[in-house]
């Protein structure tokens, strides 16, 4: 089977009896987030602490 659907499961069974649909949407959006953000630090797409700063200030 795959791995996505391995882990759509996993998040299905961690869900409480009385889970929503929203909860679970946010379970997958959170999911792929945390994925993407892993991915972006793997290929070395990072901001400094003092870039965000930086930024921030700016607006």
């Amino acid at each position: 089977m795959g791995m996505v659907k391995d882990e759509a499961r996993k998040i299905i069974d961690n869900l409480p009896e009385q889970a929503t649909w929203d909860d679970l949407m946010y379970q997958f959006y959170i999911k792929k987030k945390i994925a993407a953000s892993l991915t972006a630090a793997e290929d070395g797409n990072l901001i400094s602490h003092e870039e965000v700063k930086k930024r921030l200030m700016m607006e």
